[in-house]
């Protein structure tokens, strides 16, 4: 148990944690200003696994700057200074600060009344401005590393200070900072964007089509294999495949809301004179379509659903491989229903969620983001729309967590964090429940009594954007694809040249069953096409030799390792299609397509 200022909480809780590492926060920015003279610090917040601290310096810092800065925080952690808290008012802040040059600071406080106090934490000859709580000294700091530097902007606005961005952690014991450090490792080797280029997969043009992405063929059979089976499931599920334009009039944009709380986003031209935007998301294109026709309630509830390719204007600052880009497909869907089908229809998104991520072995969190403070729509709105989310999760036996403030503009909203084989947590689906825009869009149905009602909005979106799932699927598998999604399932190996034949006709034997196979017939040695075939994510390597060709069969060995030995070329292809269909078998969904 850990006492910080006179509150008990667990040392290794989040809030635990959070005091350390907001506590080596202040040593590091301690430390920076005895190594680098002049240096101005501006915020240094505890966040998931670590902590950082941003500098504004006459130069950038670089990995090279870390050793002296550890160095320096080890000198102030072993002195045991103590974190010394003082209430003053603003204007003594601002004279403290003034008088020690940090503008960054003071400009903190203009946002602060004038008549409150605020608290500052002493370290030695290093004065914060900060809420706290702090633990007793610096001394009781000791696992921490310095991990990496990376650029930023004060206030995350490019218009403003570019500055010098140091990302660290630290643990309350050197084990667990030691296998925090090894999954970071893990995590490099497991990369992505590292992964994508040497399996070629994709590629990223920064100086013609920055945020974009060039799918390779491998890549691109991978996603395409990927789409096929999301519209057949949506079909299977009972939704209707729609597609939107990609450009819609300026008009629709403001009568949806979206020029008013989302326009920062978005990417305008124009067409004969006429204001036009591309689309940031395809429910505008959902509601047209809806609203060109007349419906009953025996329609009812009609789920539409798109991949549909958006366009937002992300900053340069925070692209980030398929994580974050400009441009991206989502498997969004848009479901328009009556009020009491609401909650059915809600819940059956959440099966769906549950059925797509089970398929891929992740696990994940679902949690209600409330209203925020800009948005649109009738308190009643808001009310009988989150009522819907929460009951749907107690109907599917999820705990309720709830994110206050985090809901859409326009309605609150179910996401869906899943967590990947390292610990990681990525943010993929979502669930807004909307009763403001069918609304603004007047929307309408007959209802039983004959008469026009509203619908009930649902929009969502499953796995989220394709090439973001993508991405975090490759750092989860560390790129060893599922069987049935792999772009080439199978590679036969001649063992010498005289195989080629034969590796040549049971490969084309292997296509016609309709799997993903490739041939190397390379003049190398047979271990040296073996391991290439490994670091190419294989999943099931073939080899044909003499035995083999006199059995009219292959060997086979698992990418991933193993040898299941001599087969016929009908049991190595019924291994193979076990294999695609198991993740389905588990989850109880069909598998019609190798």
């Amino acid at each position: 148990m850990l006492e910080v200022e006179g509150v008990e909480m667990e040392a290794d809780s989040p809030e635990g944690l959070a005091v350390l590492r907001h506590g080596a926060a202040h040593v590091l920015a301690a430390a920076a200003r005895h190594v680098f003279p002049g240096v101005k610090v501006t915020i240094g917040p505890a966040i998931e696994h670590g902590f950082y601290y941003d500098f504004d310096y006459t130069r950038a810092f670089t990995p090279e700057d870390l050793p002296a800065l550890e160095a320096e925080m080890r000198q102030i952690i072993a002195a045991d200074l103590p974190f010394e808290r003082r209430e003053v008012s603003r204007t003594e802040a601002a004279a403290i600060f003034r008088e020690e040059g940090e503008l960054y600071k003071l400009e903190l406080l203009e946002a602060i009344g004038e008549g409150e106090k605020v608290s500052l934490y002493a370290l030695g000859d290093f004065v914060d401005l900060c809420r706290g709580p702090h633990l007793a000294s610096s001394g009781r700091i000791s696992s921490f590393r310095l991990l990496s530097v990376a650029g930023s902007y004060w206030r995350g606005d490019e218009k403003n200070a570019r500055l010098s961005r140091i990302y660290a952690t630290a643990f309350w014991k050197e084990a667990d900072l030691r296998n925090h450090l090894e999954r970071l490792e893990e995590a490099k080797k497991r990369d992505h964007r590292k992964l994508g280029k040497e399996l070629g997969l994709f590629e990223f043009h920064e100086d013609t089509a920055p945020g974009m992405v060039f799918w390779l063929p491998k890549g691109m059979l991978a996603r395409s294999i990927l789409e096929d089976f999301l519209k057949r499931e949506h079909l299977r599920r009972g939704y209707q495949l729609v597609q939107g334009p990609q450009i819609l009039r300026r008009e629709v944009w403001v009568k949806s809301g979206h020029y008013d709380n989302y326009r920062e986003n978005m990417y305008f031209t124009e067409i004969e004179g006429d204001g036009h935007a591309i689309k940031p998301m395809n429910c505008v294109g959902h509601m047209l379509i809806y609203g060109a026709s007349q419906h009953s309630y025996r329609e009812l509830p009609l789920r539409m659903a798109e991949l549909g390719v958006v366009h937002r204007h992300e900053k340069s600052g925070v692209l980030h491989g398929l994580l974050r880009v400009r441009q991206f497909t989502q498997d969004d869907a848009h479901i328009f229903c009556a009020p009491e089908q609401l909650e059915d229809e809600i819940l059956g998104v959440i099966r769906f969620i549950r059925d797509l991520f089970g398929l891929f072995g992740f696990e994940y969190t679902l949690a209600v983001g409330t209203r925020p403070a800009k948005s649109i729509g009738s308190d009643q709105a808001w009310q009988e729309a989150t009522e819907a989310l929460v009951k749907a999760l107690e109907r599917a036996g999820i705990p309720l967590l709830l994110n206050e403030g985090d809901g859409a503009f326009y309605g609150p909203k179910i996401d869906c964090q899943v967590t990947d084989s390292l610990g990681r947590k990525w943010q993929c689906s979502t669930v807004q429940c909307d009763f403001t825009l069918p609304e603004r869009f007047d929307l309408v149905y007959v209802g039983r009594d004959g008469e026009r009602r509203r619908p009930v909005m649902v929009h969502r979106a499953i796995l989220g954007s394709l090439e973001r799932f993508i991405g975090i699927l490759i750092e989860h598998t560390g790129g060893k694809l599922p069987t049935w999604m792999a772009p080439v399932q199978a590679r036969i190996l001649s063992v010498g040249g005289a195989h080629e034949a034969y590796v040549q006709e049971k490969a084309a034997e292997l296509t016609s069953m309709g799997f993903r196979v490739e041939s190397d017939i390379r003049n190398e040695k047979l271990g040296y096409k073996v391991r290439q075939a490994q670091v190419d994510k294989i999943p099931y390597i073939l080899v044909a030799g003499d035995k083999e060709a006199a059995g009219a069969g292959l060997s086979v060995r698992l990418g991933g390792g193993g040898d299941l030995g001599f087969r016929s070329l009908d049991e190595a292809a019924a291994i193979i299609r076990a294999d695609c269909a198991e993740p389905f078998r588990r989850g109880g969904m069909s598998y019609s397509f190798s």
